[in-house]
């Protein structure tokens, strides 16, 4: 991992963070909003934001009238991550400028307001990057925004555990 504060790359990094504020705000989930965007040589080739599938209502399924058990097996939300749809974008619009890009992803409250990341955790979408050659993923933590190569991101994925 490398943090961007006070560096160069930074301002850039807080630019393209700025963008996927925008995207989040657009989300539909009712847990939480969330963006990504896909960036390479200067270029958003993809953005999501997370939402039930096809955006619509009859797919949303983490109401309680499913009454999902707590101890659940997979995912408990009925979205569709917004790194995986951003990575479906980018696939549709740009399938030959995936390779080596850079997804940024952040997690607004209701105001629009960044809700800092916690450390990586998300297997299903660390797979998808990598698998589409994504090369790394950027999250906005408290101590700054920091980048994780996809790889990185995947293996710590994998060691998450709830505190």
């Amino acid at each position: 991992m490398i943090n961007l504060s006070n560096t160069a790359e930074e301002k850039e990094a807080i630019e393209w963070m700025d963008k996927t504020i925008e995207i989040a705000k657009k989300a539909l989930c009712s847990n939480a909003k969330c963006g990504a965007i896909i960036v390479k040589n200067g270029e958003v080739i993809g953005e999501g934001y997370n939402a039930p599938p096809l955006d619509g209502e009859s797919n949303r399924k983490c109401s309680n009238e499913y009454n999902l058990p707590q101890k659940f097996k997979y995912d408990r939300t009925c979205c569709v991550h917004a790194e995986q749809r951003a990575i479906m974008d980018a696939l549709r619009k740009n399938p030959d400028k995936i390779s080596g890009s850079r997804l940024y992803f952040l997690r607004v409250d209701d105001n629009g307001n960044i809700k800092k990341s916690g450390k990586p955790y998300c297997t299903v979408c660390s797979r998808l990057a990598l698998d589409a050659g994504i090369k790394e993923f950027v999250l906005w933590h408290e101590q700054g925004i920091c980048v994780y190569s996809t790889d990185e991101y995947n293996d710590l994925s994998y060691q998450y555990t709830e505190d």
